[in-house]
């Protein structure tokens, strides 16, 4: 039952914000939508050539002449799935489920992350009982794979010089700074070669990790299925001549990978020898990640119709190698702040093209240089493997203001409204206010939202009860912003 009198509203926002295909790069329609809104409402609004929309809404009678406010979250979601589900992220509305409190998605990802901050924010511009400043609704596109909507604003696009950044995933929390990343495409040629006589095909799978968010979660020992496979792969190269034809593994740069398999040849007189190793294997994974990751599996089956070329056995080792040396988790905690993930890698995902395995990592820290130090040790591996490295620009980090006379307002707040002090963070993870206050010089910015628990996995959901909270307190601070 909702009983907040706000929360039914902002749902409703939400459930025909889910009819929408939204996935990263697929933003068209949904931009599309938030224009015609505009227009239905009769705002001003306005978009870019890479279809980040900036929506008007005049101060309510009384705040006309205050300074504008800009609420800014992102369009796009992540598109992940079970590995039954025929869910078509380009064309299929998202499926609700209430479970008690929470509100998740029938076997994919919600995309609360990031829609809830679009569906407050039409709430906020349509309440005629809510006085507020001028607001600038900032919707942006393609945050999930790289930021690239906050990367392409432009001076003039926003005015506003107070910026609240609905991305966060944890009521009760302020986030004040975030880490800067960098990816990297890592490209290893393999040579072609006949499958020995006498090899068998067999697709190798590892699964039923939890996966989950690069950043936030990083620090949670979950199992990265893409690693994993590795060494699942090294298990069988110590019993057999096996050879690999192909590498198929992750989803998303930001998401921890949950599955992944390999399609191999293995000598007919090996199989038993192997699969007593990958049995054995499955026991210690599930030994090591009890808490984690309880329902990993590790299977081999027998693919008799594949006609994929295999690759040489030298191309083969220096595969497995490189996923065995790349790094994945927590390089370095902060020195200075208690349990700050400083610096880590998400070992992301690996496919083949044609006559090559490519693989992608995603590094993040807080420090830019230790940043840049991590990317030159992972290109360094590639160069080790005779692969090739090729890293992108990246995004920089936030460094937090924690004089911010925003921050200060916003603590003082929260606590009159809820009589206990909010938490004050900065999160391992990238958030568009790095970019957007290098953009725009002076800009005084926070981050809060309602309690997300597993973004970026299936897992996905909201507490229901968070978001009437979240509100309260998003009501009264544009009430104070006169």
């Amino acid at each position: 039952m909702i009983e907040h009198a706000k929360t039914q509203t902002i749902l409703n926002w939400f459930e025909r914000i889910c009819q929408i295909p939204r996935g990263s790069k697929n933003e068209r329609a949904i931009s599309d939508w938030l224009v015609a809104w505009a227009e239905e409402h009769g705002f001003a609004a306005r978009r870019d050539s890479v279809l980040n929309v900036v929506i008007e809404v005049p101060g309510s009678p009384g705040y006309e002449g205050a300074p504008a406010v800009v609420i800014q979250g992102h369009m796009d979601m992540v598109c992940e799935k079970t590995k039954g589900s025929a869910h078509d992220f380009s064309k299929d509305p998202i499926k609700l489920v209430v479970d008690g409190d929470w509100f998740k998605a029938d076997g994919t990802t919600l995309g609360a992350d990031n829609g809830i901050a679009l569906a407050m924010a039409l709430t906020a511009a349509t309440d005629p009982d809510l006085p507020h400043p001028p607001l600038e609704l900032l919707f942006t596109v393609d945050e999930e794979t790289g930021l690239t909507g906050a990367k392409f604003l432009k001076p003039g696009f926003i005015k506003g010089k107070l910026l609240l950044n609905v991305d966060s995933e944890d009521e009760g929390v302020f986030t004040v700074g975030c880490a800067g990343g960098r990816d990297t495409n890592i490209t290893l040629p393999v040579r072609l070669e006949a499958a020995p006589r006498g090899h068998q095909a067999f697709v190798l799978a590892v699964g039923g990790f939890k996966g989950g968010h690069s950043g936030v979660d990083i620090h949670k020992q979950r199992g990265n299925a893409v690693r994993t496979l590795g060494r699942a792969l090294s298990a069988v190269l110590e019993q057999a001549d096996a050879r690999i034809a192909s590498l198929h593994g992750g989803s998303a740069h930001n998401a921890i990978p949950r599955d992944a398999e390999a399609l191999l040849y293995l000598p007919k007189a090996k199989v038993a020898a192997v699969k007593r190793a990958l049995t054995k294997l499955q026991s210690a994974l599930r030994a090591e990640h009890a808490r984690t990751d309880p329902d990993v599996k590790v299977t081999l089956k027998s693919q008799p119709k594949a006609e994929a070329t295999p690759w040489a056995a030298r191309s083969t080792a220096r595969a497995v190698d490189l996923l065995l040396a790349l790094p994945h988790g927590v390089d370095a905690y902060s020195a200075d702040i208690e349990k700050l993930v400083e610096t880590s890698n998400n070992l992301a995902t690996v496919r083949t093209e044609k006559r090559a395995l490519v693989v992608h990592t995603s590094q993040r820290s807080s420090v830019m240089d230790k940043l840049a130090f991590l990317t030159h040790r992972i290109e360094a591996i590639a160069r080790l493997a005779g692969a090739e490295a090729e890293t992108g620009a990246g995004y920089p980090s936030w460094q937090p203001n924690m004089e911010s006379p925003l921050l200060a307002r916003c603590k003082t707040l929260y606590k009159n409204l809820f009589q206990k002090d909010p938490v004050v963070e900065i999160i391992h993870a990238g958030l568009e206010c790095g970019i957007i206050g290098a953009r725009y010089k002076g800009m005084d910015m926070i981050s809060f939202g309602p309690t997300i628990k597993n973004p970026h996995s299936p897992d996905e959901r909201i507490e229901v009860r968070s978001i009437g909270l979240v509100w309260d307190f998003f009501a009264a601070l544009l009430k104070e912003l006169k």
